[in-house]
C-alpha cells in the first residue's frame, strides 16, 4: 500500500462529462507521483485519470476507492466524475523513460492502479488517446495494463494484430468464474505478454487451461500473480492451498509466479484472543491465518519469496 504523499504530488482536476472544472488541488513537497511504487511487481504507477466502477467480488474493498475518499474525492459509479491530471503529470513517462535508458535497463509501468484503462465511457476516451502515443513512445517502459474488462480492450484499444512490444496485457482473475470469463477474452489480443493477477485471491483456480502451450503465437499466460486482499479492516483471508495450487500449476507449465503478499490476513500460531480464520491443507494439517496486517504478514510462502517475471519481450 502507498502513502498518501504517493497520490497527492501534482496540479490535478476532476472534470465532469461537460468539461466543468470540479476540483483543483495543489500539493507541494509530496513524492512524485507514480514514480517508485511499493506495489512488489512494478517500478512505477501511472494514473490517466482517477475513478471506476466495481464489476466483480475482487472489487468488494477497493483500495483505490479508499484513498480516493481520503482526499475528499468520489470517484466511484456509473454517476460519478473522474479525476483528471494536469500536463505535468503526463511528462512523467517520458521522464521515466530517459531514466531507464540512460540506466541500461527496462522499468515496468503498472496503468492504472487508481482506474481501468478500458473502463467504457466516452469522457475518458480524450485521456485514453492521450495514452497509447506514450506507450509507442516510451520502448524503455514495458507497460502492464491490467484490466477487469477484457471484453471492451479490442474496441478502446488502438491496437489489433500488432501490439507495441512493450505492453504486457494482464486481467484480473479472483475466482474461477472470472478466469473463465476474462482470460479467453484477454488471449484474443495479440500482445506480447499477457497475465493474469489473481489478487484478491477468493478461490481455488485452475489455470492450466491457458498455461499450456499455445495453439498459436502469444496465445497463452506468460505470467501469474497471486496475493491476499488488504487495505481493509474487512479484508477476505486467503486460503494457503489456493496458492499452493496455482504455484505448482505455473511450475508445472514452467510459467513465472509472483506471490504479491498474504495480505491483511497471514499464517499464525493459533492463539486465544486474536481473530482466527483455519483451513486444512491436503494433507489434513491445520493452518491458522490471523489478522495481521498487510506489513505484518509479508511475502514469505511455503519458506519462499516467488518474485517471478516474464521475459520482456
Amino acid at each position: 500500500m502507498w502513502g498518501l504523499a504517493d497520490y497527492l504530488a501534482q496540479d490535478v482536476f476532476a472534470v465532469g462529462e461537460s468539461g466543468r472544472t470540479m476540483t483543483r488541488a495543489l500539493f507541494s513537497g509530496a513524492k512524485t507521483m507514480g514514480k517508485n511504487s511499493k506495489i512488489e511487481w512494478t517500478h512505477h504507477t501511472f494514473n490517466p485519470w482517477w475513478g471506476c466502477i466495481k464489476v466483480s467480488p475482487a472489487c468488494k474493498h477497493c483500495y483505490a476507492e479508499m484513498w480516493a475518499r481520503r482526499v475528499g474525492m468520489q470517484l466511484w459509479g456509473a454517476g460519478s466524475d473522474r479525476r483528471f491530471f494536469s500536463d505535468a503529470h503526463w511528462l512523467q513517462p517520458t521522464r521515466w523513460n530517459r531514466e531507464a535508458q540512460q540506466a541500461g535497463e527496462r522499468r515496468r509501468v503498472f496503468c492504472a492502479s487508481m482506474a481501468d484503462v478500458f473502463e467504457n465511457r466516452r469522457d475518458l476516451d480524450a485521456a485514453r488517446a492521450r495514452l497509447w502515443p506514450i506507450i509507442e513512445a516510451t520502448p524503455n517502459l514495458d507497460w502492464l495494463l491490467l484490466t477487469k474488462r477484457p471484453q471492451h480492450i479490442a474496441r478502446l484499444a488502438p491496437w489489433r494484430n500488432e501490439w507495441p512490444r512493450n505492453v504486457w496485457l494482464g486481467t484480473t482473475a479472483e475466482t474461477q468464474r472470472w478466469a473463465n470469463e476474462r482470460i479467453p477474452r484477454l488471449l484474443e489480443q495479440r500482445a506480447a505478454i499477457h497475465f493474469a493477477s489473481c489478487e484478491p485471491l477468493l478461490g481455488s483456480l485452475d489455470l492450466t487451461p491457458w498455461l499450456g502451450a499455445p495453439a498459436a503465437e502469444n496465445t497463452r499466460l506468460n505470467w501469474v500473480i497471486a496475493g491476499g486482499e488488504s487495505g481493509s479492516a474487512k479484508a477476505r483471508p486467503m486460503n494457503p492451498e489456493w496458492v499452493t495450487d496455482l504455484r505448482d500449476q505455473c511450475e508445472d507449465a514452467r510459467v513465472p509466479f509472483h506471490f504479491k503478499q498474504w495480505g491483511h490476513w497471514g499464517p499464525t500460531p493459533q492463539r486465544a484472543g486474536r481473530d482466527t480464520v483455519t483451513f486444512v491443507d491436503r494433507t489434513g494439517h491445520v493452518l491458522s491465518l490471523a489478522k495481521l496486517g498487510k506489513h505484518a504478514t509479508g511475502r514469505v510462502f511455503d519458506g519462499h519469496t516467488w518474485d517471478g517475471f516474464p521475459r520482456a519481450a
